[in-house]
């Protein structure tokens, strides 16, 4: 097990009872219901770029954006396209078609954590800004080399309240109380135009922001992060039973996690949660405890990286393990 260097500093969260989900954002996020979560040790922070850093040099990991594309995991892809590379969010030039999120996520070979934006971009400077472009893969990889794991959706969401029990955000009720930003969010309009009253255009370094009520920083807006839950379009609860907190609920089974969309490819999704530098007003409210996105496996985005747990060994992890 590797010292606590390699997860942050940790913050005991202490378990209980609370209100998981919302039924007054996305459909998604319903029904909210009650779920019991056992105590555990979440990290301050996400995992840095110095942090994934000393992990790649000590295991001599390669990412799954640093490696060949498996032509029959993508039938009828351009061949041209399976090439190692990641999801790139690229501003665009002026209004475009929101529906379309082809018009900002651009595939890019050669991007990976340590060249962000593509080739020719490293992180410099930015040492403590969040590892990005990870897979779950990746996250889970580095979690088993520290000694740890990652959360699920119900922890996550738990430890993201801080205490503050239906809240809306993780400090309160209001995104901006007194004008004072809180997290890292987009302000404009999305894609084109970012004002960046935060201070912020893409990812901010960890620990710009206050802690939440358990000493955890950003756990809204920034980068989104991993869960170990596949993914289900609702949550699985018993309105019928708001007596019986499930305790911490795994959500659906794998073949349940794919996207119906693109029945043809056949790559399992899990939740991630948090909401990242790319969630605005004017297009994805997401920027909230209860607020939850499939994401597949095996790509590496812009905005997407992960922060590790460490559980009570006699702590129950729920059913429908990863």
């Amino acid at each position: 097990m590797r010292d606590d260097r390699a997860c942050a500093a940790m913050a005991l969260i202490p378990g209980g009872t609370f209100l998981m989900g919302s039924d007054h954002h996305y459909p998604e996020e319903a029904p909210q219901h009650p779920v019991k979560v056992g105590s555990f040790e979440m990290a301050a922070t996400t995992v840095t770029n110095a942090e994934f850093a000393q992990f790649v040099a000590e295991s001599g990991y390669a990412t799954v954006a640093e490696r060949p594309l498996d032509p029959a995991a993508y039938p009828g892809a351009d061949s041209a396209m399976l090439v190692p590379g990641a999801l790139v969010f690229r501003m665009t030039d002026g209004p475009v078609d929101t529906r379309d999120i082809s018009n900002w996520w651009h595939w890019t070979p050669g991007a990976h954590w340590r060249a962000p934006e593509g080739p020719g971009s490293d992180v410099a400077g930015r040492e403590d800004h969040p590892v990005v472009h990870v897979a779950f893969e990746d996250a889970m990889a580095y979690a088993t080399w520290a000694g740890a794991d990652l959360p699920t959706e119900a922890e996550w969401e738990f430890a993201a309240r801080g205490g503050l029990d239906g809240a809306e955000f993780a400090w309160g009720d209001e995104l901006t109380p007194d004008n004072r930003f809180l997290a890292n969010t987009w302000q404009g309009p999305f894609p084109w135009r970012n004002f960046a009253a935060d201070g912020f255009e893409r990812t901010c370094p960890v620990r710009s922001y206050l802690p939440n009520g358990y000493g955890l920083f950003e756990m809204c807006g920034n980068v989104w992060e991993w869960t170990t839950d596949w993914w289900g379009t609702r949550h699985q609860a018993d309105p019928t039973k708001p007596c019986c907190a499930p305790q911490n609920p795994r959500g659906p089974a794998v073949e349940g996690s794919f996207d119906p969309a693109q029945p043809a490819i056949r790559i399992p999704r899990k939740v991630v949660k948090g909401g990242s530098f790319l969630c605005a007003p004017s297009y994805c409210r997401r920027y909230r405890p209860a607020a939850r996105h499939a994401q597949m496996v095996d790509t590496g985005m812009s905005h997407i990286g992960f922060r590790c747990i460490r559980r009570d060994k006699t702590t129950p992890q729920g059913e429908n393990a990863s």
